[in-house]
């Protein structure tokens, strides 16, 4: 298997040229990280080329490495029914860089790029409608993001006064502690409750 996929591995370099900056076969699978600009042609020459035919879009999803220049990993899975392959295809991309859509290739990828946008904030140009999909309307931030807080900015909470949702900032009601990290068991400096005659 795996000397299969080096040859398809070779094949798809020797094909797309420079548009391939890296790629590996690990755990059974082949992935290749593509130039953002030429994402659409490799898509396509993996979708038409009969000894690719990746003709099944799988999905699209994105990973965030906050320490890297480039921050996103915009990642492509798709499978080969001809030949029982599947291929994961990257894009690294930062904030401001869009990736070029590739809805022209597989319109499937609609949805997928929305999502990658609503929870990233990856750019996805020449989308013909890139807005949020799974957050509510004036979320703000990201929340698929390393930075992204834990808690959020907002809560949501329906008023029974009001009739309606009301948004407000996130409280942490509960007041900081501190806790020693000692067990009963390795003993403690202090007299736990119940102990007061095991002291004595």
């Amino acid at each position: 298997m795996s000397a299969e996929l080096q040859a398809l591995s070779d094949h798809i370099a020797s094909s797309l040229g420079e548009a391939v900056t890296d790629r590996t076969i690990a755990f059974g699978e082949l992935t290749i990280v593509v130039r953002g600009q030429d994402i659409v042609r490799a898509v396509t020459f993996l979708r038409d080329d009969p000894q690719c035919r990746f003709v099944c879009f799988i999905d699209i999803c994105g990973a965030d490495y906050p320490a890297r220049e480039k921050r996103f990993d915009v990642v492509y899975h798709f499978l080969a029914p001809h030949h029982n392959r599947r291929i994961r295809v990257k894009v690294e991309t930062d904030e401001a860089t869009p990736v070029p859509s590739v809805i022209s290739v597989f319109p499937a990828a609609n949805w997928f790029e929305r999502e990658a946008y609503d929870l990233y904030g990856i750019l996805f140009s020449g989308h013909p409608d890139l807005r949020r999909i799974l957050t509510d309307y004036g979320f703000e931030g990201f929340p698929l993001r390393k930075d992204f807080p834990m808690t959020g900015f907002v809560e949501v909470r329906y008023d029974e006064a009001q009739g309606r949702v009301v948004y407000e900032p996130v409280k942490l009601n509960q007041e900081f502690r501190n806790f020693d990290f000692l067990s009963p068991w390795e003993g403690t400096d202090y007299v736990l409750p119940g102990d007061e005659k095991a002291k004595a």
